[in-house]
């Protein structure tokens, strides 16, 4: 039985000993693995400064230059439509003719009445040339002769008044033919045949609206126009000759409008409700394309940064206007910066301010990344504009 026990020990003992050694052996592969993991391998670009176009975008709505309400300025039924609804049309060319039978008969009234008035002219002057010699041998009075000459001028006033009354009846007929105030692009008709209108009412028939050339307007914070000018007025921002600023467009399906704009008005005040000020474009708008009420996106080349930075948008995490990026010290280890960034350009970022020319930022990579961690950097050429 002590036989048996010693051997159960020795068993005992030698397994508890080889465990040990396992263990041990274990520790030290782990150690050494420890201890030749190599540091993150992540791609990084050395920031360097050149010149950046500086773009704004800003939402924007398509308005006529010019827009004229047709209203009817006599009264009566509305005989014809004289145009297709939404085709172009010169100024001058009609559009609806109202019954002009009343019209007429005031012309012809009025007509009238210069006849005789230019018969009691007539007669007038033929009494004042009678009386004209026979006053000087007195055979007539002069209190008669002076009475011919009141009643000469007041035939004459007569004329003149029915003059006027012919040339008003002959507005009033020529108005029952409704015409285009302008030329452009005449909209659906809001009344149709068989309509009364009325002159007093100022009945709405239709508008035009001039399509070409035609402008977009824009809304900009006064305290962003303001940030602008200063960073012209410092040198920073180089802008094209005249200050005219190139305007490009995008429709509200996201296709790029063809046309080129210019900046033609910046509106003098501040809204005081929102504190922002208005921006007019103009395009010439010749395929009649953009349509009064579009929504569209305007980009405004404002000029050129002589000192830009543009940053891969991949290497960025963005936060609102601000963004996080990982930025290499000079002992390879990584480091988390906030900066601030622009608009996009061909899909770089435009930093604004946070990094400095000759910093390594990652653009791969860093999400498996922390900061204080050793990485190995790799080398990659920085976005060009």
């Amino acid at each position: 039985m002590t036989q048996v026990s010693n051997n159960v020990r020795r068993v005992l003992m030698y397994a508890m000993g080889a465990w040990t050694l396992a263990l041990a052996g274990c520790g030290d592969r782990n150690d050494a693995s420890a201890v030749t993991i190599p540091p993150m391998k992540v791609i990084v670009v050395t920031i360097g400064r050149q010149p950046v176009d500086l773009n704004v975008d800003l939402p924007g709505r398509i308005e006529p230059i010019r827009t004229a309400e047709v209203r009817a300025r006599v009264d009566g039924i509305v005989e014809k439509l004289l145009y297709n609804e939404g085709s172009d049309v010169q100024a001058g060319d009609p559009l609806f003719q109202i019954d002009p039978s009343d019209y007429k008969a005031q012309l012809a009234q009025a007509n009238a009445m210069l006849q005789r008035a230019q018969a009691v002219q007539k007669n007038a002057r033929s009494v004042t040339d009678r009386f004209r010699p026979l006053v000087q041998r007195q055979a007539v009075s002069a209190q008669e002769y002076e009475a011919a000459l009141a009643a000469l001028g007041q035939a004459q006033a007569n004329v003149a008044d029915a003059q006027a009354a012919v040339t008003l009846a002959q507005l009033r007929l020529d108005r029952c033919t409704v015409r285009a105030p302008i030329a452009g692009r005449v909209g659906r008709a809001l009344v149709t045949e068989g309509a009364l209108v009325s002159a007093s009412a100022a009945t709405l028939l239709a508008q035009v609206n001039q399509l070409s050339p035609i402008s977009a307007t824009f809304t900009k914070s006064n305290t962003a126009i303001m940030d602008l000018t200063d960073y012209a007025r410092s040198g920073a921002l180089a802008t094209a000759e005249g200050n005219t600023f190139q305007v490009r467009l995008t429709l509200a399906n996201g296709r790029e409008f063809g046309e080129t704009g210019v900046v033609d008005f910046a509106d003098l005040s501040v809204d005081r409700s929102t504190g922002a000020q208005t921006i007019r474009a103009r395009f010439d708008n010749a395929n009649r394309e953009l349509l009064p009420g579009q929504f569209v996106t305007g980009q405004i080349h404002i000029g050129v940064r002589q000192e830009g930075i543009l940053l891969r948008a991949r290497a960025a995490r963005l936060n609102g206007d601000t963004a996080t990026v990982f930025v290499i010290g000079p002992d390879d280890t990584a480091v988390a910066k906030q900066i601030e960034v622009g608009e996009q350009i061909a899909g770089n970022w435009v930093v604004r301010r946070g990094l400095e020319a000759g910093e390594r930022v990652v653009v791969d990579g860093w999400h498996k990344i922390r900061p204080g961690q050793r990485v190995e950097p790799v080398e990659q050429q920085n976005a060009k504009p």
